[in-house]
């Protein structure tokens, strides 16, 4: 609920534009699924060809919805407008400017937006590029979308929390007797700042970089995914390779960022301490990694390609549970990574399973079918 009244010092507009965005980027990404998933089933050319339209325009709206959303959030924090607790929990006044910008990912809201974003990224390139492939693979994208759009809504739906919306004004997020005074904003001054052990050159290129790659690998799975979907089981496959390879290097130059901001910064004794969050990053790149060796495999001998559909599949939901690891706040005493619960628990294990029941399915329906070679490799 949007709240009606303004208090002495409150800047209430920007925060009602921002709520606006994050319910159109929510509604905007669901009518995508729902065009690209209807254009992928459908057999006449012309119905296709519709949905298709409205995917695409659908798709749009939510990427600028989505840059809405980054644009008012930094405007914000730009601003220093600690009446928003978003802005007041992740800096201050005294930071130095560069460090502003990493006060945008540095809370949760603020990293699932930086995934979202690249998301749009890599789904505007690839309604231009994927060809006959845009419809099933945007499907994916775009149901991704929806999830992630969803963990900024902040709503309640009976008992269970949907999102949390960084427009949230410091008194609707603290219960204190100081706001219930109109004249609260005299009294905060000032916002608790970025933690010391963030305060590095690191956190301002090392998260974009992660989650790019952490982004990225949705597109080998959406390729291997697709090919599933539509039993066109090879025709993925070269579409597929130079996005693995992106995908691969751009993980890999995180993972190792991050070690390097471990051996520097965070006191751990050496590039990596297996950290358990350090190791949910690792493990889905070891897996992306034998992926790239099984599909350059079958481009030459033919062999692996159940092997391939097996490990880009692994990868994305190995992605999934390393951000229920590092967002649910069970790992809140373990590592320095994680981030504390913020009562998502629920929606953060439902990300997981609506992409992997679908995939489980279609690898045991389709696996009699996909193509392999029947001599010893």
């Amino acid at each position: 609920m949007i709240e009606q009244v303004q208090h002495a010092g409150e800047h209430l507009l920007p925060g009602h534009i921002g709520r606006f965005f994050v319910v159109i980027s929510f509604v905007a990404a669901l009518l995508a699924t729902v065009s690209y998933f209807s254009a992928t089933r459908a057999k006449d050319g012309l119905i296709q060809y519709s949905w298709n339209r409205i995917g695409r325009w659908s798709f749009l709206v939510h990427g600028v919805a989505v840059v809405g959303i980054v644009v008012v959030l930094f405007y914000l924090i730009a601003n220093h407008f600690f009446e928003y607790h978003y802005v007041w929990k992740h800096s201050s006044k005294s930071l130095p400017s560069q460090y502003l910008l990493s006060c945008f990912w540095e809370g949760q809201e603020g990293s699932f937006l930086l995934w979202t974003f690249w998301h749009i990224v890599l789904g505007g390139i690839l309604i231009f590029t994927a060809k006959k492939w845009e419809n099933p693979v945007m499907t994916v994208i775009a149901a991704t979308q929806v999830v992630l759009a969803s963990m900024l809504l902040g709503i309640h739906v009976l008992e269970f929390k949907i999102g949390s919306n960084p427009f949230v004004l410091m008194r609707q997020a603290m219960d204190a007797p100081i706001f219930a005074r109109d004249n609260y904003m005299n009294f905060i001054s000032d916002g608790t700042g970025l933690n010391p052990l963030l305060q590095n050159y690191w956190m301002t290129i090392h998260p974009p970089t992660l989650f790019l790659g952490f982004a990225a690998t949705i597109v080998p799975f959406a390729f291997a995914f697709a090919g599933l979907w539509t039993q066109d089981f090879k025709g993925w496959v070269n579409q597929a390779l130079p996005w693995t390879l992106f995908a691969a290097m751009i993980l890999g130059t995180g993972v190792l960022m991050g070690a390097a901001w471990a051996y520097e910064a965070l006191s751990f004794g050496g590039f990596w301490a297996w950290d358990p969050v350090e190791n949910a990053s690792l493990v889905p790149l070891l897996t992306l990694i034998g992926g790239l060796h099984t599909l350059v495999v079958y481009r030459h001998t033919g062999h692996g390609l159940k092997a391939t559909k097996i490990f880009f599949i692994l990868t994305f939901l190995l992605v999934l549970y390393s951000t229920f690891l590092t967002r649910s706040g069970i790992l809140g005493d373990t590592s320095v990574h994680s981030f504390t619960a913020m009562g998502m628990e629920k929606q953060l294990v439902a990300f997981i399973f609506i992409f992997l029941i679908p995939s489980v399915y279609l690898l045991i329906t389709r696996w009699q079918r996909i193509p392999s070679q029947e001599k010893e490799e």
